[in-house]
């Protein structure tokens, strides 16, 4: 029987590991029930993004996740999805009036934070911000918001979910942050397939999605994970 091999990074709540315990997230858990809809063996490893990338792009019947669909990827994977809408929101502390912006072509010379090798990152350099110049660069949301709360940057790149789950880990109030506008909400969060995946395979993946979208499983787990 045919083992699917998931490789994901930290990027909770999608995706990630407590020391001592199995991945967790919601795409890690949609993924278990994929897999076992389908009938079919899975393994998950959690690791850093470029381990992963390269770990999954170097193992036949292996998934990556979770991807931003790109145009630049599109050829990369054989796509299953969508795993999640996409929404990523600059935010600056409730506190700090005087932060405004309109947009990343007006940052009025404030430091903005993101996470290195983001998909975020990678636009807002391709707009001409500098990383250690406008851009503050870190490893994850929470070094990112740790950042902002002690004043090291005026304002943060993060998705809406992944700004409410990192406060509720901080036991912070979701008020603690205000939106100053939104950077993008045009792409979803998708499982890229190995580019050798058999058509079959992907046919047979994708309708145990689509089923557990159907019967309110996906729906359930989103709550869980989401409100």
């Amino acid at each position: 029987m045919h083992t699917l091999h998931g490789f994901s990074e930290d990027l909770p709540p999608l995706n990630y590991q407590r020391p001592g315990e199995p991945p967790s997230g919601f795409a890690v858990d949609l993924l278990r029930l994929v897999a076992e809809q389908a009938n079919l063996p899975l393994d998950i490893e959690i690791m850093p993004w470029p381990r992963a990338s390269s770990s999954a792009a170097a193992k036949a019947g292996s998934l990556l996740f979770s991807l931003t669909r790109q145009p630049e990827r599109e050829r990369k994977y054989k796509w299953l999805g969508p795993i999640s809408e996409r929404r990523v929101v600059v935010y600056r502390l409730s506190e700090r009036s005087e932060v405004k912006a309109s947009d990343i072509h007006h940052l009025n010379g404030h430091k903005l934070g993101v996470v290195r090798d983001s998909a975020a990152a990678k636009m807002l350099m391709a707009a001409g911000l500098r990383p250690n110049a406008e851009l503050e660069i870190a490893l994850d949301d929470a070094s990112n918001l740790r950042k902002l709360l002690a004043g090291r940057m005026d304002l943060l790149v993060m998705l809406d979910w992944a700004a409410a789950w990192n406060l509720q880990q901080m036991k912070l109030p979701f008020s603690t942050l205000q939106p100053v506008f939104e950077l993008d909400r045009s792409k979803s969060y998708w499982y890229g397939l190995h580019p050798q995946t058999s058509p079959a395979l992907q046919q047979r993946l994708q309708a145990a999605l689509d089923q557990i979208k159907r019967d309110g499983r996906y729906a359930a787990l989103r709550q869980q994970y989401f409100n």
